[in-house]
């Protein structure tokens, strides 16, 4: 599954990296159907945001590495290098910007919701 993560770059801002998260470990229920997953992640907290129409947030890194599910509207993201991405109900993306320049973010055609889950520096999300 590719995933979208913004990361610190080279030159202490923000960058865009596309990700390939593995679900590749296969296996069926008492039904016959297979199902495939990823290995399993840590995670040290969650939480569910609710950001507001019109919601723009200027340069700041992510406080901490974390998995982003939108649940609902539409965020987009513009990184150091200038570069801007847009994540729509059902998308993840890697917030793993910590310690840089960081990235904007704003809510695109309304409010949006979105699930945070806060993983350790150590978390394997794959490369």
């Amino acid at each position: 599954m590719k995933i979208v993560r913004f990361a610190s770059a080279s030159d202490g801002g923000s960058q865009f990296v596309e990700v390939d998260l593995p679900i590749d470990n296969a296996s069926a229920d008492a039904w016959g159907n297979t199902s495939h997953r990823s290995a399993t992640l840590p995670a040290q907290s969650t939480m569910v945001t609710e950001m507001p129409e019109g919601l723009y947030q200027d340069w700041h890194p992510a406080s901490r590495r974390q998995l982003l599910f939108v649940l609902s509207g539409t965020l987009e993201i513009e990184t150091s290098d200038g570069k801007k991405h847009q994540c729509g109900s059902g998308e993840v993306f890697l917030a793993d910007d910590v310690g840089s320049r960081g990235h904007r973010s704003r809510t695109i055609g309304g409010p949006a919701r979105v699930l945070f889950v806060h993983l350790p520096p150590e978390a394997n999300l794959g490369g």
